[in-house]
């Protein structure tokens, strides 16, 4: 499926007649042929569509599952981050990651950037938790296999910026993917949002250098959004975090628009994740 926006998500349509194909394995049916649809038909599928459990993602430190997500209409491979199978941390309360990815996507969608697959907070076959699309990838690529193309350095510059409002405490060079169609993706943000100085990063090659003009107008708008108590935003993640880390999401922002100069290293602080791919 492609989307109107120009996004390439792997969502496909159904084939009604793949059931009836006596050349096809029972257990391997005909691939379904990809269609284009828009980024908030994919949504709808992925917060409406009926979940099959396709398998457990080995390599993931919490429980997490590879699904297939389907309607009437569309299917799509999805991953399945259920509540109850985040690890405990000493810092985060227990069984709030989930709502936190959610709210770095929708915060990506009113800033305009970066990109990150669509994700949605629903109920699943182990309660409820995170679908978020599926996106095939070159496993190869990571941020520091993509650093040295010039083409993606304003994706980088973003993704820095994103990850200090956010205060992201796990942007591992691994969370960094490149799409089949060159598109720069970013995931596994459940560590955000935190009250407190959290920001561990990979993405430290801009520190102290100025915010371009066109950055900082796009903080300044969703600096006004969030802090509007009645705007979409802000009521969306009123459903998601709590007051405070709003009120401090808000004031990360203003430091970026003070300062207008990309964040440093801070003295003293583990400024890097383990481990860093």
């Amino acid at each position: 499926m492609t989307p109107a926006d120009g996004h390439k998500p792997n969502a496909e349509q159904p084939d009604p007649s793949a059931g009836d194909d006596s050349t096809s394995p029972p257990d391997s049916p005909a691939m379904p042929e990809p269609v284009s649809v828009s980024m908030a038909r994919v949504v709808e599928l992925l917060r409406r569509g009926n979940i099959t459990l396709q398998g457990m993602v080995p390599w993931s430190s919490n429980y997490t599952f590879l699904v297939s997500v389907q309607d009437a209409e569309l299917q799509a491979l999805a991953v399945y981050k259920p509540s109850r199978g985040e690890r405990y941390l000493w810092d985060f309360e227990a069984g709030t990651l989930c709502r936190r990815e959610v709210a770095a996507y929708v915060v990506s969608q009113y800033l305009g950037w970066p990109d990150i697959p669509p994700v949605v907070l629903r109920e699943g076959p182990e309660g409820i938790g995170t679908v978020q699309l599926f996106i095939e990838t070159d496993w190869d690529e990571h941020f520091f296999t993509l650093r040295e193309d010039p083409a993606h350095e304003e994706t980088f510059r973003r993704l820095a910026l994103f990850d200090y409002i956010v205060n992201n405490a796990d942007r591992k060079g691994g969370h960094v993917m490149k799409g089949r169609d060159g598109r720069i993706w970013a995931i596994d943000h459940g560590l955000t949002f935190h009250v407190d100085y959290k920001l561990r990063t990979v993405i430290w090659d801009y520190a102290g250098q100025p915010i371009a003009e066109t950055l900082l107008k796009d903080l300044a708008l969703l600096r006004e959004q969030a802090m509007n108590a009645r705007s979409p935003l802000a009521r969306a993640l009123l459903h998601l975090l709590d007051r405070g880390e709003i009120k401090i999401f808000g004031s990360r922002i203003e430091d970026l628009l003070r300062s207008k100069a990309f964040p440093r290293p801070r003295r003293g602080w583990r400024n890097v994740p383990y481990p860093l791919v």
